[in-house]
C-alpha cells in the first residue's frame, strides 16, 4: 500500500522557462525506504522539496502529490504548514541551515513542538532529552543551550533525528543528510536513520549520491539523470542487474572506487560502505 503517490510532477523555473523535472511519477510504500540517487543537478532535491512545497520563489510545479489520499498540491499554505514536521518531516543536507544561528538550538526545538502539540517547556525538554539520549547525544540539556555554530555537523544531524523521533511523522525525507559529514560521522548518522525506521515504522525518502549508503538503507531505488527518472527497482535489482546504462555506470564507478581503496590498503578485505 502506497502512503505517498507522486504523479506527473513537473518542475520549472518561471523566470527562464527552463524545465528542470519534466514529469516524474513514483510512489512510496508504507514502512519502506525509497532512495533517490543521481549526480548533482539531477533533480533529486528539487523533487523532494516539491513534495514539501518548499522550493524557492520562482520555482514552479504542477502534477499531483497524494499523501494518504490527500492531494498536497491543492492544500492552502496554512494547512500545508500544519503537516510539515508533524506528518512529513524533512531533514536537510546541512544541519547548520536548519537552525536559527542567533538562538540556541533548544529555542528551535521548543517552538517546533509547541506549535504542533501545544506542550509546555518542561514536557518538551523531557521528551527531547530522552530522544537525544537515544541517538547517543551526551548531556542533552547542555546541547540544547548551545548555538548551532558550537556543534558539529554530526551532532546537528542527530538533533534533527531526535526531533523527528518526538514528532513521529508518517514520512521522513532525508536530503543528502551525510554529505557534509566526515566518514565516521556518516556511518554513525546512517545507523541512526536505520534505528529511526525501526523505532517508528515510518516511511522514508532518502536522497543521496552515495550508493554505498543507499545499498545499506534502501528497499527501493529511483535513479535520476537530468531531471528524469531513468531507472527504478528494488535495491537488489538496481545493484545486481540494473536495466539502464547510466545506473550500471554509477554502480561500476562505486565498485571501482572500492577496489582502488582495497588495493591501497594492501588488499585487506573491507566491509563495503
Amino acid at each position: 500500500m502506497a502512503i505517498l503517490e507522486v504523479a506527473n510532477l513537473k518542475i520549472w523555473d518561471s523566470q527562464t522557462g527552463k524545465v528542470i523535472v519534466p514529469g516524474s511519477s513514483f510512489h512510496v510504500k508504507q514502512g519502506s525506504c525509497l532512495a533517490i540517487v543521481g549526480e548533482s543537478g539531477s533533480g533529486k532535491s528539487l523533487t523532494c522539496r516539491a513534495i514539501m512545497r518548499l522550493n524557492k520563489t520562482g520555482i514552479r510545479q504542477s502534477g499531483d502529490i497524494l499523501f494518504n489520499g490527500v492531494n498536497l498540491t491543492e492544500l492552502p499554505e496554512k494547512d500545508m504548514r500544519k503537516r510539515r514536521g508533524k506528518q512529513l518531516c524533512m531533514i536537510l543536507q546541512n544541519g547548520m541551515r536548519a537552525f536559527d544561528p542567533s538562538c540556541v538550538v533548544g529555542v528551535h526545538l521548543r517552538e517546533t513542538l509547541a506549535c504542533h502539540f501545544g506542550w509546555g517547556r518542561e514536557e518538551i525538554t523531557a521528551k527531547m532529552k530522552r530522544a537525544m539520549e537515544s541517538v547517543m547525544l551526551k548531556d542533552p540539556i547542555a546541547v540544547m543551550n548551545m548555538y548551532p555554530h558550537q556543534l558539529s555537523g554530526g551532532m546537528l544531524q542527530r538533533i534533527m533525528i531526535a526531533l523527528t523521533l518526538v514528532l513521529e511523522p508518517a514520512i521522513v525525507i532525508a536530503d543528502e543528510p551525510t554529505t557534509a559529514l566526515d566518514t565516521i560521522s556518516q556511518f554513525e548518522v546512517v545507523e541512526q536513520f536505520i534505528q529511526l525506521r525501526e523505532k517508528m515504522g515510518c516511511s522514508m525518502i532518502f536522497i543521496s549520491h552515495d550508493l554505498g549508503i543507499v545499498r545499506k538503507i534502501a528497499d527501493d531505488v529511483l535513479v535520476m539523470k537530468d531531471g528524469e527518472i531513468v531507472d527504478r527497482g528494488t535495491s537488489q535489482i538496481i545493484f545486481s542487474e540494473a536495466a539502464h546504462e547510466y545506473t550500471r555506470y554509477l554502480v561500476s564507478s562505486k565498485q571501482a572506487l572500492n577496489d582502488h581503496f582495497k588495493r591501497l590498503m594492501g588488499g585487506v578485505s573491507l566491509v563495503e560502505r
